[in-house]
């Protein structure tokens, strides 16, 4: 690497674009972006004729596929767990790392303790993750099964009368659907779940009203993941919960017009991957997205861009992408940046948060005519678009001039949070509260209509081996490190996962009496084997996991990014099938099977605390003994 001013940057990516004949020849890749941000990188990226391809790890593009389907909306809405009485809960882990989970924590203290109810809570889950550790009651489904479990509960509640009349023939087709194929009695041992405990679980969510379902995660991460969640959502019709308090309350658009940032399936990236190992991409400029960590290894994008004359990254550290850069452009850190954000999904209201820096940049020039340091990166892309004589649509020539114009456009209103007797000290005002919002802007449009209900099961489809010695495999975003962008802060290494109190390293949970059978214990080295490549982890025996499903956490297994994150643990995301959602050319991230293979060797598994297997138990009585408290 060598370093060169902002200036002769500039230039570079300025000139380069300027020799592209074909502009479809260059890609933008950049995290789910919205708010100003986004109109910046739109109207950039559109001028000069170039292509944007959002990035996300674990995408939600079914999710808002089935959202579009099921309640005909092109924005998320909220899921009001707060004044719900009854939660269904189907593979998303919203306590912990799935959607919006501060918001959804906030909300279910209050379903737990607020206004002097205590709500109950199921979840659904193929694996034992913080929010089933949280629930009332935990089922165990079999991987891909949740929408055929969801359709039973339907067939119960239909069956029994104790569902929306309205919806009850909007859902069946006014009886054309037959849903005795998915009775609990015909579908139990296929879920995995007793015909009895499926009819008790309808009655209690029909009867325990506000009731709500929510799906997401690795319910909508297998190919039939669009089924699943279609089948899930439609249960809110049947109890009433659609826009209700309670439910799902719907969003209206953002204070400026636009919608919920763009998103593109991974079918998106598997194509761009065979265009640029055909040299059909020239220009590849990539910010706030790792994908050279995030894609799995069987559609070789990382060997692909070897086929990219030009790669530029604005990260502000060294990822594994960035580490593949040709020009390394180092954006500011959130601290020191200017921003906004719509919420996604919103609170029911308009919402915008403002961001202001609330420290110097670190790396600031000591004299203001050298041109080193960190940079804003619209503020960038404006430069660049300044150098190449682009006339960009927006109203101002720096980011804060931009999102100033923002802000005089919510003046303008004359409602919401903030009042004030002119633009200066509305916008004070704002930066003050970190935002702006709007109680009394709320969805307007019409209740939609309940769809009908599919005729017929969709199966899920799995890649890799079969039989008693094979497992499917569920890929799971930790609380520390998520999809692993957080890699590189020893803080996040070290934090805790709120199951197993692991730390720094790639684990795989594996059925504790599995484990016993395969003589595989805590810290044994095994390698996870599917027809894509194979990792290692250090086995955690678990009496949470299913016989027949490991689980190991996604953020480990850096190429690049330090000393923290460069060489630790193992990427799981890189031996995926590249199976897709049928329908929404999502990755289908939880269909994969694999085999472990046990090694000779042996790590401590570094953990917060210790496990109760080690302590003394009482094996006539089958509890732990406690010793007294002495100090």
């Amino acid at each position: 690497w060598s370093e060169i001013s902002w200036h002769d940057a500039i230039g570079r990516l300025s000139h380069r674009l300027q020799q592209v004949k074909d502009p479809s020849a260059v890609v933008m890749a950049t995290a789910p972006v919205g708010a100003h941000l986004g109109m910046v990188v739109k109207e950039f990226i559109s001028s000069i004729g170039g292509r944007h391809i959002p990035y996300e790890p674990l995408e939600r593009t079914t999710l808002r596929a089935s959202i579009k389907q099921v309640f005909q909306q092109d924005v998320m809405p909220d899921f009001d767990i707060d004044n719900a009485a009854y939660v269904l809960s189907f593979g998303a882990d919203f306590l912990n790392t799935w959607v919006s989970p501060i918001r959804y924590a906030r909300g279910y203290g209050q379903f737990r303790q607020g206004d002097g109810h205590r709500g109950t809570m199921v979840h659904v889950d193929s694996r034992l993750s913080m929010t089933g550790a949280n629930a009332d009651e935990w089922l165990y489904v079999q991987p891909g099964q949740e929408g055929l479990l969801a359709l039973s509960i339907a067939q119960v509640i239909i069956s029994e009368g104790l569902g929306d009349p309205e919806a009850t023939h909007a859902l069946t087709g006014d009886g054309t659907v037959d849903l005795s194929f998915v009775s609990p009695e015909a579908i139990a041992v296929e879920i995995g779940i007793d015909a009895e405990q499926i009819r008790r679980i309808a009655r209690d969510f029909a009867s325990h009203r506000p009731s709500l379902a929510i799906g997401g995660g690795s319910a909508a991460a297998h190919t039939n993941g669009l089924f699943n969640l279609n089948a899930i959502y439609s249960l809110n019709y049947l109890v009433g919960s659609v826009g209700k308090p309670g439910g799902i309350v719907f969003n209206p658009p953002s204070a400026f017009g636009d919608s919920a940032p763009a998103t593109a399936p991974f079918a998106d990236w598997w194509r761009l991957s065979d265009e640029m190992s055909r040299s059909r991409v020239e220009v590849l400029m990539v910010h706030g997205a790792d994908p050279m960590y995030g894609i799995p290894g069987r559609v070789a994008f990382r060997d692909a861009t070897y086929k990219v004359p030009l790669i530029v990254s604005f990260s502000g550290h060294m990822d594994d992408t960035t580490a593949m850069a040709d020009l390394v452009l180092p954006e500011h850190n959130y601290l020191e940046d200017w921003g906004s954000d719509v919420p996604d999904p919103g609170p029911g209201y308009q919402t915008v948060g403002f961001q202001q820096p609330v420290v110097r940049p670190l790396f600031e020039p000591p004299r203001k005519h050298e041109l080193h340091g960190t940079r804003s990166f619209p503020d960038v892309l404006l430069a660049v678009a300044q150098e190449l004589g682009l006339d960009l649509d927006l109203a101002g020539e720096t980011f804060r001039e931009i999102l100033e114009d923002g802000a005089r456009q919510l003046f303008d209103k004359g409602t919401g949070s903030v009042k004030a007797p002119d633009f200066r000290l509305f916008w004070n005002g704002v930066l003050r509260r970190g935002g702006w919002w709007d109680t009394s802007a709320r969805y307007t449009g019409p209740t939609p209509k309940a769809p009908q209900l599919p005729p017929a099961w969709e199966k899920p489809a799995f890649d890799g081996p079969r039989g008693e010695d094979s497992f499917y495999l569920i890929p799971f975003e930790s609380t520390s490190l998520t999809d692993g962008r957080g890699a590189h802060l020893p803080w996040l290494q070290a934090t805790p996962d709120p199951i197993t109190t692991a730390t720094w390293r790639t684990w795989v949970e594996i059925n504790i009496k599995k484990a016993q059978q395969m003589d595989i214990k805590e810290g044994d080295v095994i390698k996870i084997v599917s027809p894509h490549g194979e990792i290692e982890a250090l086995a955690y025996p678990h009496p949470g996991v299913s016989p027949n499903v490991v689980s190991i956490p996604i953020g480990q297994g850096h190429r690049a990014g330090g000393q923290y994150a460069e060489g630790r643990g193992f990427n799981v995301l890189s031996i995926l099938a590249p199976l897709t959602v049928k329908d929404t050319d999502a990755l289908a991230w939880a269909a994969t099977r694999v085999t472990i293979v046990k090694t000779s060797r042996w790590t401590r598994l570094p953990k917060f605390e210790n496990s109760a297997p080690d302590l003394a138990v009482d094996e006539e009585r089958k509890i732990i003994q406690i010793a007294p408290h002495t100090g």
